[in-house]
C-alpha cells in the first residue's frame, strides 16, 4: 500500500526461526520487501498458497521459506513439475500403489502424497496440468483424502500445498482452460514476486551475491567495473534473477580474475537512449560511468546506479508528458515512490509539460 513502510530484508530474517529460509531472497526495493513481506506470517499457516510470477522471479525459494518457517520444516519438501505428469502415470505418481495393483506392479510404492507426510508439497508449473490432472487435485484439496491404486483404503493427506505458475491463472480461467473451482482452492493467498525490471534497484545487490556464490574456492572475489553494471542495470531482463545469475557466472568464466568487464559479459546490444530524450547536462556523458581509479568500488556503482536512473526517469516522464501517475504504472513503481526518485534527481514534471 502506499505509504507503508516495509522492514529491510535483514530486520525480517531476524524475525524467522531458520534465518537461511529467507537468506536466499535478496532485495530492499520496496516492489519486492512488499512481496515477501507476507512470507513469515503466512508461513505459520496451512493455507494453501499460489506463488505468481515471470519465469525466473525466485517462486521456488519463496515456496521454500513458507516451508522452512514453517511447522512443517522437519519433513520433507517435495517440488513437482506439473508439466511432467502424464494423465497415464497421475494417480500412480501422487497416491502411489499396492503391490499387484496392475501388471508389473510386484511391490508397493509410495506416491508423492506419502512421501511429502506432513510436509509441503509444491505444484511447479500448476497451469500446465491438464483436465484430469485438474480434477484430481481439485477432488484432493476438497477432501484432503487418497486411495493408492489397488487399495480399497483411504488415507488420510497430512500435506501443506504450494503452488506456482507464471502465467496469469485469471485468464486461463475466463478462457475456459483453467478450472475455476480449483482456482480459488489453490489461491487462497497469493504472493506475486515482481519481474526484475520492476526492481532494477536490487540489481546491484543481486550482482554481488552472484559474484561471491560462483567465484571459485581459494580465488578473491573479482570486482564489478562500473560500465558492466550500468550496463546490467539498464537491460529488461526477459529471464529475471536466473538469467542475471547465468550473466555474472559467465562474466567470471570469461573475466581476468580481478575484474568483470562489461564485454565479459556477452550482454546483447542495447538500443542507445535517443539524444534528444535526455537533458542538455547529460548528453555527452554515456551511462557507463567512467571508471576512476582513485574511487572505491561502491562510490562507483553508486554513480553507475544514479546515472541511470536519471537517464531513464528523463525519458519516462517525456514519454508521459509529465503525468506522474502514469509515468508510475508504465514503471512499475507506486506513484509516491516514483514522486521521491524525481525529487531525488530534482526533475520536476512542470518541465515535461505538453
Amino acid at each position: 500500500m502506499e505509504g507503508t513502510q516495509y522492514p529491510s530484508v535483514e530486520g525480517l530474517v531476524a524475525r524467522l526461526r531458520d534465518a537461511q529460509a529467507l537468506g536466499k531472497l535478496v532485495g530492499r526495493s520496496a516492489a519486492f520487501l512488499s512481496a515477501i513481506e507476507p512470507v513469515p506470517a503466512v508461513a505459520k499457516s496451512d493455507a494453501t498458497v499460489l506463488i505468481t510470477g515471470e519465469t525466473g522471479t525466485g517462486k521456488e525459494l519463496v515456496a521454500h521459506a513458507l516451508h522452512y518457517l514453517s511447522a512443517r520444516a522437519g519433513h520433507p519438501f517435495s517440488p513437482v513439475n506439473c508439466g511432467s505428469l502424464p494423465d497415464t502415470l497421475l494417480e500412480d505418481e501422487l497416491f502411489g500403489h499396492e503391490a499387484g495393483a496392475f501388471t508389473d506392479a510386484r511391490s508397493r510404492r509410495q506416491g508423492l502424497l506419502a512421501e511429502s507426510e506432513r510436509g509441503t508439497l509444491f505444484l511447479d508449473e500448476v497451469d500446465s496440468l491438464s483436465p484430469r490432472g485438474q480434477a484430481a487435485f481439485l477432488r484432493l484439496l476438497e477432501d484432503r483424502k487418497f486411495r493408492p491404486l489397488g487399495s480399497s483404503r483411504q488415507q488420510q493427506a497430512d500435506v501443506r500445498f504450494l503452488a506456482a505458475c507464471n502465467r496469469p491463472l485469471e485468464e486461463l480461467v475466463r478462457t475456459g482452460a483453467f478450472r475455476s473451482d480449483l482456482y480459488y482452492r489453490l489461491s487462497t493467498i497469493t504472493i506475486r514476486l515482481p519481474p526484475l525490471r520492476e526492481r532494477r534497484d536490487d540489481i546491484p545487490l543481486l550482482v554481488d551475491r552472484f559474484l561471491e556464490k560462483h567465484t571459485p574456492p581459494g580465488q578473491a572475489v573479482p570486482r564489478l567495473a562500473a560500465d558492466a553494471l550500468a550496463a546490467l542495470v539498464a537491460c529488461d531482463w526477459a529471464g529475471n534473477v536466473r538469467e542475471l545469475e547465468s550473466v555474472i557466472l559467465r562474466g567470471i568464466l570469461l573475466g581476468d580474475k580481478k575484474t568483470v568487464r562489461r564485454k565479459d559479459l556477452r550482454l546483447p546490444a542495447a538500443a542507445p537512449l535517443p539524444a534528444a530524450s535526455l537533458p542538455a547536462e547529460d548528453r555527452a556523458v554515456p551511462l557507463a560511468v567512467a571508471t576512476d581509479a582513485g574511487a572505491s568500488y561502491q562510490s562507483l556503482k553508486r554513480q553507475a546506479v544514479d546515472e541511470f536512473e536519471r537517464q531513464y526517469l528523463t525519458r519516462l516522464m517525456e514519454q508521459h508528458r509529465g503525468n506522474v501517475s502514469q509515468a508510475a504504472r508504465a514503471s512499475g513503481k507506486e506513484r509516491r515512490e516514483l514522486g521521491r526518485l524525481l525529487k531525488k534527481h530534482q526533475l520536476d514534471r512542470a518541465v515535461f509539460l505538453s
